[in-house]
Order: structure tokens, then C-alpha cells, then sequence
């Protein structure tokens, strides 16, 4: 039984230091508008290191990892893993598929209801703006 506590044990150390603080600004909800698409798709950003996301009929969980403060450009690297998926379309019409990896940079605007996700630590490459949703809980 003590190798199976110590594998516990390590596990929780291990989603600790995934969870974000309780003031991070990515916790909460964020709704991205594609109007060229008809579609939108909303992320709820937990504080449990996970995300529920909804886009067109597909639904998806993921884990996530992001920085308590960004770096010394002003980006958030935010890590995902897709751990669940209904398997239907998003809004782009594509399925994704469970373990699917993603690292992408977060820049908050100075308000903190808004943010773009970029594909660098640049403007080069973003989609957004994600605007957040007020008097919803994540």
C-alpha cells in the first residue's frame, strides 16, 4: 500500500501546480464570436486546471496549464490537452480528437475583459478578441 500513497500523493502535488491561482484573469468564461461563420464558441476556464469548451455541436474538456504571471513581453503560454470530445463538429467543422496538444500565448488587454490568443509571443498570428461573460460562473 505505501508505493500507492506516495503515487497519490504525487498526483495531487502534480494537479496543484496545474491549478491556476484564484485571481488568475483566464479563470472564468470567454465567448469568441465568428461572424464569418455564424458560430461561436465558448470556453470556461476553471480553477482546476480544466476547460469546458463549446463550439457548434462539439463539446470538449481539457487540461491546462498557464503561468501565474505573463512573460516579460506581456503573454500568458497557455498549455491544453483535449481529455474528452463528444467527436462532432466546431464551428470550423472540424473533430477533434482526444490528446491533441496545444500551446498558445494569451495577451489580456488592460481592461481584463478581453483577450487575444496568438500563436507566438507576437500580433502576428491571433484570433479573437475572446470577450468575457459577465454574472456567469465558471
Amino acid at each position: 500500500m505505501r508505493p500507492l500513497a506516495g503515487l497519490f500523493l504525487l498526483s495531487v502535488i502534480h494537479l496543484a501546480q496545474a491549478a491556476p491561482p484564484a485571481d488568475h484573469p483566464i479563470l472564468g468564461i470567454w465567448k469568441l464570436s465568428l461572424p464569418d461563420l455564424s458560430c461561436s464558441e465558448t470556453y470556461r476556464f476553471r480553477g482546476d486546471g480544466t476547460t469546458l469548451v463549446t463550439s457548434a455541436e462539439e463539446v470538449s474538456e481539457s487540461e491546462y496549464r498557464i503561468p501565474d504571471k505573463p512573460s516579460a513581453k506581456g503573454y500568458y503560454r497557455l498549455e491544453d490537452r483535449i481529455v474528452k470530445d463528444n467527436g462532432k463538429k466546431d464551428c470550423s467543422g472540424a473533430i477533434m480528437k482526444v490528446g491533441t496538444k496545444a500551446i498558445n500565448f494569451i495577451r489580456f488587454h488592460p481592461s481584463g475583459a478581453i483577450f487575444l490568443m496568438c500563436a507566438d509571443e507576437t500580433m502576428n498570428a491571433c484570433i479573437g478578441p475572446f470577450e468575457r461573460v459577465k454574472g456567469e460562473e465558471a
